[in-house]
Formats: structure tokens, C-alpha cells, sequence
């Protein structure tokens, strides 16, 4: 079945490789990487093959989520390294810039047998622990086929995507049996992956991290005097948000700026690549746009889309928010995290594709932390609705921040259960 699955990747990737050459022709976006994706790591990462920990996070949510586990590993393991790789290029800017403390930061391999035995070669890891719902198969079967532990670490399998991980249950009946350790979110997730014939017996809810992973506060003094320049102007920012979205929220912003008229908008699109498409869309939607980066304090002038065109700033503008939109829901896309908003008090409003993160929604939506919205109309009304009416703003926005505290505490359990692994 592994053999299978092998060729089947290589047949795949034969056939795509062109597309994403010719995707990043002139860019190197796709090959700058390509030596680290066939196994080839700097020689400095590991020259004194220490043994070493290595934290496999695919994408930005990972990423943030899983760097509040390197200290607390260090401590615990002193003479371990600890190594970091994300799979995307928005990913690996994220980790440079917000992870701390680490040995190394890298591209993951290919998941072909060749490049992963040479990324084992040179990390020598004890522990691999793979970040949400990463199952690579030739990665766990060459860790497992070494002795490296294997631990699944807020792991979640959505409503979305369990159906897609059931065609392939064959194949993942192999692959889970060389995990040690699945670390959910939730029950409902653990229960799913109890389903796809992980070892009930290794399967242990430990929580959320991204909610012990939160950080509050203002943004750095530049960027606040940016979106600060009129300290009048109600703001909106609708953050991450995917194709077929903006054009929705610009229609929202259109009929909401007739109640009111200097309400500011702060567009942050999900994916770096979309920046320039974003800010041409905004100025064919009769909007005039002005990127981030080409913005001195005071330049955001009244009626400018503002477009957020950098990595890593999103979560401290949504302290500067008087109600922001969590994009990747309008649209069937599983949505993206809302905890990030409401953990600075401002209410949240997302659409109702959000089954990536079901669990918290339903909670917060229960608890009248979170509005859901269909539309461009039902985004218009409640922008209007938060923006003139503070009482309701301060109850929705008190309630979400409220509900984050309860729920914090997975990063020790985590870190208590990966310890048992390896002590």
C-alpha cells in the first residue's frame, strides 16, 4: 500500500511540478526551496548529530500555534535540539519572524522515501511531533522505521474532511498504527480519528493550543499611528479571507458607508501571492487602495481600502478593530481561526463555512460571542449594527474574551504527554 501511495505521489507530482514552475516563473517561489524539499538541509543544522525534537508545522496557523511548545520542551529536554519546518512559504516568513528559541528552521521534504531518510540522516530525531493533521506516510513510516517517537499534536479532523480521509482508510490504518501519541482538540475530533483506526488507547484530548498560543495588545507604534490616522474613523478588518470573499465585503462596505460614511476598511487576504490581485480588485470595485507597505503614520487617507500586505501583523490589527470579519467562511473554504479577534474583546462576525473550526464557533456562537453572517447584506447590517451601538459591541466583544481563559491550559498537558514519550 506504501508503495502504492508512493507512486501514486510521484505520478502527481510529475504532472504538477510544470504548473508550479511556470506559476513562479521569474519568482523562484517554487525552486529557491527545492534543495531543502529533496532532503538537502544545511550541513550547520545538526553538524554534531546531537539527538534533537523536530516540530513539523505546515502553514501559518501551525506555526503560531505550535511555537509556545519550544521553550517548555527546551526546559524539559536541555540536551535535545529542537528543529522547526513548515511546508509554505508563508509558513516558514511567519516562523521567522514569531518563533523563538529554535535550532532551525527548514522546508519539510517531499514525502518520498529518499529526501525523508535524508532529513532523519541529519536531525537524528527522538521525538517528531507533527502539528495538527500533517499524515505524511513515508515521514511516519521512516521515523517509526528508525525508532523516532511520533506524536500527533493538536490534532483535529473536521467534519469537511473526514469523509476524504475515510476513502483512504486502507492506506491510513498503517500509517496511524506507527503514531504514538494523537493529541486532539476535542472529543468530536478524537472520536473521528478513533474512526479512521488510530489505537484508541493512544488517543487522549489535550485541547486547543491556539488558545494558550493567543497574544494580546496593541500593535508596534508605526503600524498603530497607520491605521490610527483618523482616531474617529470606526474600522473593520476583515482578515483572511480567500477568493470570492472580497468582492463580498467591498459590497458590504459600499451599503454600510451610506450610515457610515467614514467607516474604514482593512483587507487582509489569506495568501501573500493574492496581494497585488487583492488591492486591483479593490480599485476595479470603484475603491481607491492603498497598501500597507507604501503607508507612512497619517497617509491613510478617508474612503481607501486599506490592504494589509504583510505577514504576521494581522492579529494586533484586530486590536485596533471596532468589529472585524474572519474571512475563509463566506465561501466553502472551512474558515480560519476566530479566537485571535475575540481575545482582544472585539466582536467577530464569520460566515457559515466554518467546519474547520466547528467547535469553537458553535461554542461561541452559543454563548453570543460570534454572529454569523450569509451575505453581503447580513455583513452590511451587522457592521452598521456593531459600529453605532457600543453597548452591544462591549457585550459581544466582553463575552468572546471572556471565554478564552476557560479554555486555556493545552500547552501543559501537551508538553506534559510529549515528555512521556521520550523521558
Amino acid at each position: 500500500m506504501l508503495s502504492l501511495y508512493t507512486f501514486l505521489l510521484g505520478l502527481g507530482f510529475a504532472f504538477a511540478a510544470p504548473f508550479f514552475l511556470w506559476r513562479g516563473r521569474g519568482t523562484n517561489r517554487y525552486t529557491a526551496n527545492f534543495k531543502e524539499r529533496f532532503g538537502a538541509l544545511p550541513v550547520y543544522l545538526n553538524v554534531d548529530s546531537e539527538p534533537s525534537i523536530w516540530i513539523h508545522a505546515v502553514s501559518v496557523g501551525e506555526v503560531l500555534a505550535s511555537r509556545i511548545l519550544v521553550e517548555p520542551l527546551r526546559r524539559r529536554f536541555p540536551k535535545h535540539r529542537i528543529f522547526l519546518s513548515t511546508s509554505t512559504v508563508a509558513g516558514n516568513a511567519v516562523a521567522r519572524q514569531r518563533v523563538h528559541g529554535i535550532d532551525g528552521l527548514f522546508y519539510a521534504p517531499f514525502d518520498f522515501p529518499s529526501p525523508v531518510r535524508k532529513v532523519l540522516d541529519t536531525l537524528r530525531p527522538d521525538l517528531l511531533v507533527i502539528v495538527e493533521t500533517e499524515l505524511w506516510p513515508n515521514l511516519i513510516h521512516e521515523a517509526y522505521a528508525r525508532g523516532t517517537k511520533i506524536a500527533l499534536v493538536n490534532g483535529r479532523i473536521s467534519p469537511r474532511s473526514f469523509p476524504r480521509y475515510r476513502k483512504v482508510r486502507a492506506l491510513l490504518r498503517g500509517t496511524l498504527s506507527k503514531v504514538d501519541a494523537f493529541l486532539m482538540q476535542a472529543e468530536p475530533h478524537a472520536e473521528r480519528i478513533r474512526l479512521l483506526n488510530a489505537p484508541a488507547d493512544r488517543v487522549k484530548v489535550t485541547g486547543n493550543l491556539k488558545f494558550d498560543a493567543l497574544e494580546t495588545g496593541r500593535p508596534k507604534e508605526r503600524l498603530a499611528r497607520i491605521i490610527l490616522s483618523e482616531p474617529a474613523r470606526p474600522i473593520v478588518v476583515a482578515g483572511s479571507t480567500v477568493p470570492g470573499e472580497e468582492e463580498i465585503v467591498l459590497k458590504a462596505l459600499q451599503t454600510a458607508r451610506e450610515k457610515v460614511p467614514n467607516l474604514g476598511l482593512v483587507l487582509a487576504p489569506r495568501h501573500p501571492d493574492r496581494f497585488s490581485e487583492v488591492t486591483a480588485l479593490v480599485e476595479a470595485s470603484g475603491f481607491k487602495a492603498a497598501r500597507r507597505t507604501d503607508l507612512e503614520p497619517g497617509q491613510w487617507k478617508a474612503g481607501d481600502v486599506l490592504v494589509l500586505d504583510t505577514l504576521g501583523e494581522l492579529a494586533s490589527v484586530y486590536s485596533l478593530a471596532t468589529v472585524a470579519f474572519v474571512g475563509g467562511s463566506l465561501v466553502p473554504q472551512g474558515g480560519h481561526n476566530v479566537l485571535e479577534v475575540s481575545a482582544n474583546g472585539v466582536p467577530v462576525l464569520t460566515g457559515p463555512n466554518i467546519q474547520n473550526f466547528q467547535e469553537i464557533a458553535n461554542e461561541f456562537h452559543r454563548e453570543g460571542a460570534l454572529v454569523y453572517v450569509r451575505d453581503a447584506t447580513e455583513l452590511s447590517r451587522e457592521i452598521v449594527s456593531f459600529v453605532t451601538d457600543k453597548a452591544r459591541r462591549d457585550e459581544v466583544g466582553g463575552r468572546g474574551r471572556a471565554l478564552i481563559e476557560p479554555n486555556r491550559g493545552a500547552m501543559g498537558r501537551t508538553v506534559d504527554a510529549l515528555s512521556a514519550l521520550i523521558s
